[in-house]
């Protein structure tokens, strides 16, 4: 084996997604679906590497109807890769691998028919994929459940958000900086009734006091140079006993990669985001860390729900 032979080997084995297929490939013979349950990769990742290993011969294909199987190719492999990977293969001890080991034996168990499909992910469902079960089609049932008033939607984009909600209100209100926004919002909510969209400024509304029931901020503070003023408007133009919705990043270290996105604020911790409502006359009902990404760097979302509290009753004596 010469030097770029090698050099080529030992890359297609350095890659640890690359060794996990190999790994489960070796024990059971899969579909893509099955390996992307498996492994809970994207499956347009599971295929690159597939395509790379089949490429070197390491793994091998079969079709059978619609479906292709993918294994270990026991009998084709290149002596050299066979060598490597039987030096890596004894050397693995790892617990990402012990886990798929563990969710293929459930994968097999369904296909085979010995046990139902949630079953056999019981306790990690939220991870893997099920025709029709998505976070959005379970967004959409729940909007049904609103009963929403005057809303305010700040920093409200094209209006893909607005969609959803705005059937469910009284009425809509989208205002966003930007025009280009503001006019593929329009374009977007055509139709639905009682929806207006608005170029306006989060730090200065362009609304009487008292004026909404419910005010969104869904990703906006991080967007703005002074997230404390549209916190103030934002309680400004609540009615007494309106609530408003917060959604921000937590605090991190990262603002190289969000700045990317328009971000001028490297997030909020949940303390700061409560001490600000407060400061703009809010009674927070709840402020905290609610998910956190999967992929890199791994940003936190926090979320807050703050009411803007009645002015109290006065009390009056018989005379």
């Amino acid at each position: 084996m010469n030097v770029a032979s090698t050099v080529d080997l030992l890359h297609l084995f350095g890659d640890p997604t690359r060794v996990r297929l190999v790994s489960l490939l070796a024990r059971e013979e899969l579909t893509v679906a099955e390996i992307t349950t498996v492994t809970q990769l994207p499956q347009s990742r599971v295929s690159t590497h597939l395509g790379k290993l089949r490429e070197a011969e390491v793994l091998r294909d079969r079709k059978d109807g619609a479906s292709t199987f993918y294994a270990l190719n026991e009998q084709g492999m290149p002596d050299d890769a066979r060598k490597l990977w039987s030096l890596v293969r004894r050397e693995l001890d790892d617990a990402v691998i012990e886990s798929d080991r563990r969710r293929c034996e459930a994968v097999l168990r369904a296909r085979n028919g010995r046990g139902r499909w949630p079953e056999a992910i019981a306790g990690e469902m939220e991870r893997h994929y099920s025709p029709g079960r998505t976070w959005e089609a379970t967004a959409r049932a729940f909007v049904g459940l609103l009963r929403l008033g005057d809303v305010l939607d700040v920093g409200a984009g094209d209006g893909t958000i607005a969609q959803m909600i705005a059937p469910r209100a009284a009425s809509y209100t989208a205002i966003d900086a930007s025009e280009k926004l503001v006019t593929a919002a329009r374009a977007r909510l055509q139709g639905v009734p009682a929806v207006r969209c608005l170029v306006a400024d989060a730090q200065a509304l362009p609304f009487d006091a008292a004026s909404f029931d419910a005010l969104l901020l869904l990703n906006v503070l991080t967007h703005v140079e002074h997230p404390s003023r549209v916190l103030s408007e934002a309680a400004r133009v609540l009615r007494p006993g309106g609530t408003a919705v917060v959604v921000t990043l937590d605090a991190h270290d990262h603002l190289a990669v969000a700045s990317a996105y328009g971000h001028v604020h490297a997030g909020f911790r949940p303390a700061t985001l409560r001490r600000n409502l407060e400061k703009a006359g809010l009674e927070i009902r709840r402020c905290e860390v609610t998910s956190r990404e999967k992929r890199a760097p791994h940003f936190a979302v926090v979320t807050a729900f703050a009411d803007k509290p009645s002015p109290p009753r006065l009390l009056t004596t018989p005379t």
